[in-house]
């Protein structure tokens, strides 16, 4: 019997946690990662070299990796010095090096992959070294590039590309050929809606039979979405995507200690995600809630194990 087949869309921590759970059962994965990041280290090098974002790969090539401990220390080890280097991670310029070598960073990711023991497949949207991510925010004024958009307290109206990126046939094949598709956990305008305003993924997607699911994120992002419910997120994507709407949204209903909600809202401007019941209720997206949080590192975290069995389970039943 074949693995059913996965293809997980995202950028940034929320997906690397999820992929540190599912690669731990009998799934083919597909991870495909936005690469319209413009900040920090990331941002520095596409200035500099002129090419797509390599940071979000790198954590995900990470967290998928079966490799020891310290050789995925050393992928993320970023350098702390007074020089040019201060801040960089090794396992950007690694990704980078390999481009100039193989020529496209879709073959940069596999070759990694090999020395990083990883079993499943990354890919990113694009090779388009120029992917701009731009928003028109609701006082009509247009904010280039994503680490502007995060920074920036506008809200936003809408997410859209300088020019349309051209997405790689092997994302759109994998579409194709997927059991089930999901959106991470993760930044909804910086991880996950870059991918929706691709028309060409909305196309594939429109496509396909097979179900769409959403992994709801658990504290809301500070200017973005504020006092937003798991409802809201759904009508969010919802809004992005075309005639194929969301199956399906998984959301913890884990009880968050009043001393954790407070640390949240007055250090980081973040609040619990309610989940309005009412509301979702009468969304044509089957619901699905479980105890799903623990704490990591003092910073609240989905459960990657219990999370992966859930989705586990959906795509078995």
């Amino acid at each position: 019997m074949n693995n059913k087949k996965l293809v997980v869309f995202g950028g940034g921590t929320g997906l690397s946690y999820l992929l540190k759970g599912l690669k731990d059962f009998p799934l083919d994965i597909t991870a495909v990662i936005t690469v319209s990041d413009s900040g920090k280290s990331t941002g520095k090098l596409r200035e500099e070299f002129h090419v797509p974002a390599v940071g979000d790969i790198r954590q995900v090539l990470s967290s998928l990796s079966s490799t020891s401990t310290e050789i995925k220390e050393m992928l993320e080890y970023r350098f702390n010095t007074t020089g040019y280097l201060d801040g960089h991670a090794l396992g950007n310029f690694m990704l980078i090096s390999l481009l100039d070598i193989t020529g496209s960073l879709k073959n940069s990711i596999e070759q990694l992959s090999i020395l990083l023991d990883i079993k499943n497949k990354v890919l990113p949207l694009t090779e388009d070294a120029d992917v701009t991510l731009m928003a028109e925010a609701t006082d009509g004024s247009i904010i280039e590039g994503e680490a502007s958009i995060t920074k920036s307290e506008k809200k936003v109206k809408k997410l859209f590309y300088k020019e349309q990126p051209k997405v790689l046939d092997e994302v759109k094949d994998a579409i194709k050929e997927a059991d089930l598709i999901i959106f991470s956990m993760g930044s909804l305008y910086t991880s996950l809606l870059p991918h929706l305003v691709s028309k060409e993924i909305i196309d594939c997607l429109d496509e396909i039979k097979v179900p769409i699911m959403y992994i709801c994120n658990i504290v809301t992002q500070p200017g973005e979405t504020d006092e937003f419910t798991v409802s809201d997120h759904v009508k969010l994507i919802n809004s992005y995507l075309g005639k194929h709407k969301l199956d399906a949204v998984i959301a913890s209903n884990s009880k968050i200690s009043e001393e954790m909600a407070l640390r949240y809202a007055n250090e980081e401007r973040k609040d619990p995600v309610k989940i309005d019941y009412p509301v979702l209720s009468k969304l044509d997206t089957e619901f699905i809630e479980a105890d799903l949080l623990t704490i990591a590192d003092g910073t609240l975290k989905h459960h990657s194990q219990k999370l992966s069995a859930l989705i586990f389970s959906y795509l078995m039943k």
